[in-house]
Parts: C-alpha cells; structure tokens; sequence
C-alpha cells in the first residue's frame, strides 16, 4: 500500500455565493415599509496551508475532489445569507503549486504559509441594497457569483540542508541512521529505501537536516529505477553528499566511476551546479575497502572534494562528518539575503484604463466586451426577470460600453457578446438604454426590452439559410 505520494492532481471548488434577495415589507400599521430583501453570503475559498507536521500528500492522492461551502441567499426582513466555510487544506512544508501547464503558482515554505487556490464567488445584492432614489423598490436581486474551479498539481520538494546521494545499497539509510534519530528501512539489496527520509542533525550549537533519497543509477534523469521521480527532493538542499561504496561486490563498478555517473544524472537534472559537493567512502570497517579508499582518496583531493572516511557500522569518521556540513550549512545560512517584511503594494488604475475592451469577432458577426465588471455583472444577472436586464444595461452604460460600442462602429441591432467565446451572453444592442424610474413598469417589468430584434432575426435567417444549404448538399451527396 502506498504511504509517500509526493505529487498529486488536486481538483478544488470554491464556494457558489448566495443569491440575493427581492423582498417587500408588508407589515400591519407600516405603509409603503419599502424593499428589505437581505444579501446573499460568501462562498468559501479553498486554502491552502503548511503544517511541518505534514509529509505527504497521500490524504489528496484518495480524495483528490475537494470542495468549500456555499453562501446562503439572503431573506426578507434584511437578513443576509451565512457567509460559507472556507475550507483549510493542509500541505507539507516545501509544496509547490502548478497549473496543469506546468506554471509556478506558488511555492509555500514555512510553517503557516498560505495560498487561496480557489475564491468563493460573492454574494448577491438583495433589493433593499440595490433601492435608490430613481429606483425605490426594485422587483429584483442579484445572484450570486459561482465560484472558482481549479485544477491544480501539488509537488512535494522536501526543505533539508543536506542531501544523501549515491548508488543504491551505498550505504545511506545506514549513515543518517547514526547521524540522527532518523529509522529508515536497512537491508542488504538494492533499492531498500523508496521514499525520501528526513533527519535532525545536531553538531555544536547548529542543526540541520539532512535527506535520504532513494538510490540513482545512469538514466535516472530520464526516469531510470527511482531517480526522476525523488530528485526533486534534493534541489532546496545546501549542500549534496556523495555517499560512495567503497566496498562495492558488483566487479564491474568502483567508486570513482559511480561518482561520475551520479554527477552526470545530476547534470542532466539541471539545477544543482552551484551547490557545494562532499564525498563520503563509507564502509571502511571492511579491509578491502580501507584499502580502496586510500587508493582513490589523492584523485578525489585532486579534483577538489572534501574527503570523509566514515563507517556508518563502526561509527568511525561521524563527528568529523557532522561538524563538516554544519559548517558547510551555517555559512549558506549566513550567505543567503535577509528576509524583509512583506510590502503592501499598490497598484493603482491608470487614468485611461476603462476597465473593459470592446473588438469585433468577424468570424462571429459579434462585438464582443471583456472585463472584469461588465462579466461579473453578467454573472449576477437574472436574465428571467426583465427589470434586472435594465439594471444590467444602465449598468453598462454608466461604465462606457455604449460609447466604446459607438467607436467600435457598432449600430443598433448588432450583436453583442459580453463574456469569454465558450460562455458568453448575446444581446442585440440598443443605444441610449439608460433610463429613469418613469421608464419602468411594474416590479420586474421593463418595457424598453419589449423591441423587435432584428439582429437575432438576422442570425435566425443566417443559420437556416447554413442549414438549407447543408441539406441540398447531402441530396446530391446522396445521388
């Protein structure tokens, strides 16, 4: 059964805002009480949370759907919708976020980082928010806004400062058993460890953590054994260790020689060539490798390693060790910027920036409005009720769109789509929409949207032409 998972396709959904709420006061002995339909509440967000306690992903790899709580609609009386329950994922510390494409999102280290992946939608407005002096009791409420869906990957990179790497069976796991408190899995065949193991180190007055990752061999930057899967663990660490096997039984390997092929899968790799390297002969408690050790030691010097003779079963050489990369550790500590207090920055709008874009869609016959508030407005519109369409289209002129249509060289009776092409709303247009309280009927009623449209007929008669066509087409074909 699987107990690490390292990298899991989450899919998350915020919260849908409630809807808003058209209400009228009709209580005895108080006349002409007004609008009181109340808002309608938040939906939750999806959060994202680093918990060290954490270390894996497995929770997400079983359920991978996650869901936050919607908003309530509001009510009469001017009570507004409950507000929904965010919904708090925990997530190891050293958890990147991407998109499907690959693309960084965010990369949470540190205890309580935290990172919105998905925002609830708003709450809609009821009537009693949205009377005004032109408008005092409207026959409509704004809906709520759905909330956003994501789909996301979690990478686990595990936060140590020191990384074990080597062939497997080299002696890893033996070694950061002694090092620390760490209890990895230690036996006498290859590929004994399967999933990276973490331990706290304590030299002096410094301490560090230090990794055991799985054992690599020639491919595995190209997914080989274990290695692409598990090298990810070992690019925020400090400093690598290679652990090299000095007392090897396969005649065709020597130390030297897996060095070399583990410094190219690394290469490969990419990423790790500033990092300092350290080698480490382990298993000179056993005579012959004592004696392979000091013959390959000179060429190690020569090309500029330090050099550590250990025996993780003895216990010999680990004080030394240890001191070593604490002080490897503290001088990375020490050479890395300070961390500042996070800056509020503003970013304010520019003067000519409207908000919105307007384009004709020539493949569509179509001017087609972009931006945030004309498609939020959308959004929270009742396109059932009459009296909200006029809202959404005096909304829309106090904006701009009708002018910006006018420069577009848009006309009455052409089309209008306001939205992305996969989920857009289409109207016909007529300028001069904005109107006053002495152009409304009844509640919910507008009479301005009771004209003809000729450009929908335009379209109508377009598509059954395109169809006509189509099946004269298959008669012949047919013949």
């Amino acid at each position: 059964m699987t107990t690490f998972v390292d990298r899991v396709e989450l899919h998350v959904a915020a919260g849908n805002g409630g809807h808003g709420c058209a209400s009228v006061m009709r209580e005895k002995f108080k006349p002409l009480g007004g609008p009181d339909g109340g808002n309608g509440g938040r939906g939750g967000d999806v959060i994202l949370v680093v918990d060290q306690s954490v270390t894996t992903l497995l929770e997400y790899h079983h359920s991978p759907h996650r869901k936050a709580t919607n908003g309530k609609p509001g009510a009469g009386d001017h009570r507004a919708g409950k507000d929904g329950q965010d919904l708090v994922l925990t997530v190891p510390d050293g958890t990147v976020v991407l998109d499907k494409r690959g693309n960084v999102l965010a990369d949470l280290i540190g205890q309580g980082t935290t990172y919105v992946a998905a925002e609830g939608g708003r709450g809609g407005l009821g009537n009693a928010a949205l009377s005004s002096a032109r408008r005092k009791a409207p026959g409509f409420a704004l809906l709520g806004e759905p909330g956003d869906l994501q789909d996301i990957v979690l990478e686990l990179k595990t936060v140590a400062d020191v990384a074990l790497v080597g062939y497997p069976s080299a002696g890893k796991s033996s070694l950061i058993s002694v090092l620390s408190a760490a209890k990895p899995k230690i036996a006498d065949y290859p590929f004994t460890t399967l999933v990276p193991n973490l331990g706290v180190v304590t030299a002096g007055s410094t301490v560090y953590t230090i990794a055991d990752v799985p054992g690599l061999i020639p491919g595995a930057s190209q997914g080989r054994g274990l290695g692409l899967e598990f090298l990810r663990h070992v690019e925020r660490c400090s400093v690598l260790v290679h652990i090299l096997d000095t007392a090897t039984l396969e005649s065709d390997r020597d130390p030297v020689s897996d060095l070399d092929a583990i410094e190219e899968e690394l290469k490969q790799y990419g990423g790790l060539e500033d990092r300092p390297r350290v080698v480490v002969l382990n298993k000179i408690d056993i005579p012959d490798g004592q004696d392979l050790a000091d013959l390959i030691r000179p060429d190690l010097l020569e090309r500029g390693y330090r050099v550590f003779e250990v025996s993780a079963v003895a216990r010999t050489g680990l004080k030394e060790l240890s001191f070593a990369l604490a002080d490897i550790v503290g001088k990375a500590r020490a050479a890395k910027p300070k961390e500042e207090a996070t800056r509020i920055v503003l970013r304010p709008k520019a003067v000519d920036d409207a908000g919105f874009t307007v384009t004709y869609d020539e493949q569509e016959d179509v001017y087609r409005v972009r931006g945030e508030k004309p498609e939020r407005w959308v959004r929270q519109t009742d396109f059932n009720n009459d009296e909200a369409v006029g809202y959404l289209a005096d909304r829309l002129n106090r904006l701009g769109v009708e002018d910006q249509l006018m420069k577009a060289g848009a006309r009455a009776g052409d089309g209008v789509a306001i939205g992305s092409e996969d989920n857009a709303v289409v109207f016909d247009w007529e300028p001069s929409m904005m109107a006053g309280a002495e152009m409304l009927g009844r509640r919910g009623e507008d009479h301005r949207l009771e004209a003809p449209r000729p450009a929908a007929q335009r379209r109508r008669d377009r598509d059954a032409e395109r169809d006509e066509a189509q099946r004269e087409f298959d008669d012949f074909q047919a013949i």
